[in-house]
């Protein structure tokens, strides 16, 4: 399986950015030993802080990707373009995933513009929604 993980803005800081929420691993070290462990799967890593370029990268991994697991941080809860995006090419699996437990943060949190568009959404588990959500592919 070809698995792209797209990881929006301030995801680089995972590991020194509120370690109580997000933990104190990186998020670069963590995804590499999961690259490492379903070595069998390809893999593309991407991580911007801008909007534009994630849907850039969305569009771009379309024709190879099998699926999409994707942590758009904060635009998770302002980005129509995503959304919109998302659905526009037509990817099977594009799997939303939090670090964190959105809903039982600040409300604003509470509400996903991708939700519709993804075929399902892990949250609050850590940096393991990752793994979760490699796994629930191969399930």
């Amino acid at each position: 399986m070809r698995i792209s993980i797209i990881n929006g803005p301030n995801l680089n800081l995972v590991g020194t950015r509120e370690p109580s929420i997000y933990g104190d691993e990186s998020l670069d070290v963590y995804l590499k030993k999961l690259v490492e462990k379903y070595k069998e799967h390809s893999f593309q890593l991407f991580q911007s802080n801008v909007e534009g370029e994630l849907i850039n990268e969305l569009q771009r991994v379309a024709n190879w990707a099998d699926a999409i697991i994707l942590n758009a941080g904060a635009y998770t809860h302002t980005s129509i373009a995503m959304a919109d995006t998302i659905k526009a090419i037509g990817i099977k699996h594009c799997i939303e995933v939090h670090i964190s437990n959105v809903f039982a943060r600040e409300p604003y949190r509470r509400e996903s513009k991708i939700a519709e568009v993804c075929s399902g959404s892990i949250s609050g588990f850590g940096i393991k929604v990752y793994e979760l959500a490699i796994m629930s592919l191969l399930i």
